[in-house]
Formats: C-alpha cells, sequence, structure tokens
C-alpha cells in the first residue's frame, strides 16, 4: 500500500491541490487514483447571517444522492489557527447540500473542553517546561493530549444532520478495510481496541450547523501524553467538568505500519464513499461524484476574519479566564513555638485570577491572607510564592500581610 503523493502541498494561492496514488491500495480503486484539481475560494461558503435560513423539514427531505462531501486538509500544525478554521467553517458553510470532514493534526498541546479546569486537568509546569501549548475549545468534553502523531476528524453537517454513531463508524469501517483491525465504539462513544482508548469525541451543536470531532492516536508520544495531563497534587474544588481517565493505546502499537498519510487516506476515501446518512459502501460510483480531498491553508486571505478567531483562542482571557470558578487547597507545615503546625492554605479563583487568600487550622476560623499575588493570575509558581512567605513568618495572627 503506498502514502499518497500530495502534489502543491505547500501552495500559498486559493486553490486545491492534486492527491494523487502511486498505486491502489485496498480502499483505494486504481481507477480513482487522481483527484481532479478546482478553484477554491471563499466564494463557497457564506457569512453566516447569509446562510440560507433552510427548515428542519426541509434538511431531513434532502436525499443523499443531492449530497456531496469533501475532505479538507489543513496544512497547519498550530493549534490556534486549526480551531479558528474549524470555528470559521462551523460558522459560515452552508452544509444542508454539502457535509465536510477536516483532518488536522498539530504540534504538542493540550486541548480541555470548553467548561473545564486547565489547572485541575493539566500539569502546568510541564506544560511550560516542554514548550507545550494549552488551548481551550468550543465543545465541550474533556482534556486531550495533542501532537503530530495524533489524527483530529472534525464532521460538519447541517444540526438535523448531525450523528456521531454515523462518523465513528466511519473511521472503524476504514481500519477495517484498510488494515484489518476491529475497533469498537463505547457507550461513551470512544473507539476502543481491547478495551483500550484510541478515540475520544466531543461536540458543538448551533444552529444551523453542528460538529463532531474526535481523536485518533496513531503513534502519540505516551510520556508527554501521561505527563501533560497529570493532576497535581493541590486540591482543587470546582464544579468544572472533570476528564473521565483512560487507558490508552496508539494504532502503531498494533500494527508498526501504520502511518499518518496512508490512514489519513484511508479515513477520507472511507468518508467520501459512504453515503450522507447510511453506512453502506457506495464505491466507486459514489466516490466519482463527490469533491474530493482539499489542502486548505487556514490564513486570513483564504478564510477573511480568521485571525480575529484565532487570536481569541489563542488569548489568555479565553484559555485561562474562560476557567469556571474554583478553589484551591493545599497542605503546608508552619514552624511555631509549640511545634510543627498542619494547616492547608486556600485560595479563592474567579476568571483565573487569584480572589482571595486564607489559611485554614484545625479547630480554627479561617484567617484571612492579604498579598499583592490577589487579583493576579493563578499559576502554580504564585502558589508556591505565597506559601514560600508565609514559611518566612515567625507568628502567625489573625491578620497576616505578605506585602
Amino acid at each position: 500500500m503506498a502514502a499518497p503523493i500530495i502534489v502543491n502541498s505547500t501552495c500559498r494561492t486559493p486553490r486545491f491541490a492534486y492527491i494523487l496514488f502511486k498505486q491502489a491500495t485496498k480502499s483505494q480503486p486504481a481507477a480513482l487514483s487522481a483527484v481532479r484539481c478546482a478553484n477554491f475560494s471563499t466564494e463557497h461558503f457564506n457569512s453566516n447571517k447569509n446562510i440560507p435560513k433552510h427548515t428542519s423539514k426541509y434538511i431531513k427531505s434532502v436525499p443523499d444522492k443531492d449530497i456531496r462531501k469533501s475532505i479538507f486538509i489543513s496544512q497547519s500544525y498550530n493549534v490556534f489557527a486549526n480551531l479558528a478554521l474549524e470555528d470559521w467553517i462551523y460558522k459560515n458553510f452552508d452544509f444542508a447540500h454539502h457535509h465536510v470532514l477536516m483532518l488536522w493534526s498539530n504540534d504538542p498541546c493540550v486541548v480541555i473542553g470548553r467548561h473545564q479546569n486547565p489547572f485541575a486537568e493539566t500539569n502546568g509546569t510541564y506544560l511550560n517546561s516542554n514548550g507545550i501549548e494549552m488551548a481551550r475549545r468550543n465543545s465541550g468534553g474533556g482534556a486531550v493530549f495533542h501532537d503530530r502523531g495524533n489524527l483530529n476528524c472534525t464532521f460538519f453537517t447541517p444540526r438535523e444532520r448531525y450523528n456521531r454513531t454515523y462518523n465513528l463508524n466511519v473511521i472503524t469501517r476504514a481500519l477495517y478495510r484498510e488494515y484489518n483491525i476491529s475497533a469498537d465504539v463505547s457507550e461513551r462513544d470512544d473507539i476502543t481496541i481491547s478495551g483500550k482508548k484510541i478515540s475520544g469525541t466531543a461536540a458543538k451543536l448551533g444552529q444551523p450547523n453542528a460538529y463532531h470531532h474526535c481523536t485518533l492516536l496513531v503513534n502519540s508520544n505516551k510520556d508527554h501524553l501521561r505527563n501533560a495531563l497529570s493532576k497535581t497534587d493541590s486540591e482543587i474544588q470546582s464544579k468544572a467538568t472533570p476528564s473521565v481517565r483512560s487507558s490508552i493505546k496508539n494504532l502503531a502499537d498494533i500494527n508498526k505500519k501504520i502511518n499518518m498519510p496512508q490512514l489519513l487516506s484511508a479515513i477520507g476515501y472511507e468518508y467520501l464513499r459512504t453515503p450522507a446518512t447510511e453506512l453502506v459502501d457506495g464505491g466507486r460510483e459514489l466516490l466519482e461524484k463527490q469533491s474530493g480531498f482539499h489542502l486548505i491553508n487556514p490564513t486570513e486571505k483564504w478564510f477573511p476574519g480568521l485571525n480575529a478567531i484565532k487570536e481569541t483562542f489563542s488569548s489568555w482571557d479565553w484559555r485561562y479566564g474562560k476557567t469556571p470558578k474554583f478553589s484551591v487547597l493545599k497542605s503546608v507545615q508552619m514552624k511555631s513555638g509549640n511545634g510543627d503546625l498542619d494547616m492547608k492554605i486556600k485560595l479563592d479563583v474567579e476568571k483565573g485570577l487569584i480572589e482571595d487568600i486564607s489559611l485554614m487550622i484545625p479547630n480554627s476560623e479561617p484567617i484571612p491572607v492579604v498579598s499583592t499575588l490577589k487579583g493576579k493570575p493563578y499559576t502554580e509558581d504564585n502558589l508556591q510564592g505565597i506559601i514560600a512567605a508565609l514559611k518566612d513568618l515567625s507568628t502567625l495572627s489573625n491578620n497576616i500581610n505578605l506585602g
């Protein structure tokens, strides 16, 4: 089985690229080895306010034969550019007669759900020391680790056509057709192999559009994944959505010959040869009717307004300031005239900023702590700085002034 040759893959002008195959593979017949080139422009999209107001009845009445499909492959590995592209397409495309699968990978990063707490889900110290970005997406769900060994799949449809079971089965069918790998879809909509998770899932349901996206572990760095998502020893009290921890597996653990370009092609072709609403094989006849594979460059030139969305996703206010209110408790041991005294320091954090600090002593009222760090961003370093300052104090009072 040959990996695809991507011609014009570094194009910077708004046009589609060819994808050619050296030879037929199990899932791609030789007669379809070339995907035709087509001009690309944002005329294919509409601003959200100009998307036709199709009724739910109309959307459901569109037959599969009138729905075309495209594969969009992002040329960027920047998580904020890709999240912005995903959001731009979601807001500006009319999917009534045209469904889209976006395939994308990122440089090392952790992506948390819209309603999650990054301080409870990630090891910030490890992220910073290893140059791993922290991003917050627009959909719900749990925290996931991305790198170039992980493939992300985003299925775009009208809200009425949203069907994550269909989407996940397109992936499992591709794995079986191309590699003879049997994978299961769990009750939580994870894709698993022998009980080990290879894919997690999340979604954004709006009007008129929706998308379902999932990860697919190919040969991801497991050490980075494990350490980036490890929890600190601080106790965090929060109503934010917690992640569900699972044992994971890379596809390369099962078949060492699996590589990203070939897998991308296998999933893309499975999607194109499957009718829009039925999990049946449309074969060559359906493939010839589809719009094919398109290399997409997520830039302002291609997608006007993209830069503003990207800036929002990469901003501190979105990544950390959107965190639901929470409290951090950390056990500390203080010196006193009667020996060591065990207590806890408590930080109340709102919109990512330290709002209040207090000491929790057994059988005693909380002692307020005055600090110049109030109003500053909560970080592990700032927490440790407060603890260090407290330990430097020789006495405790009802009002501790840290400067």
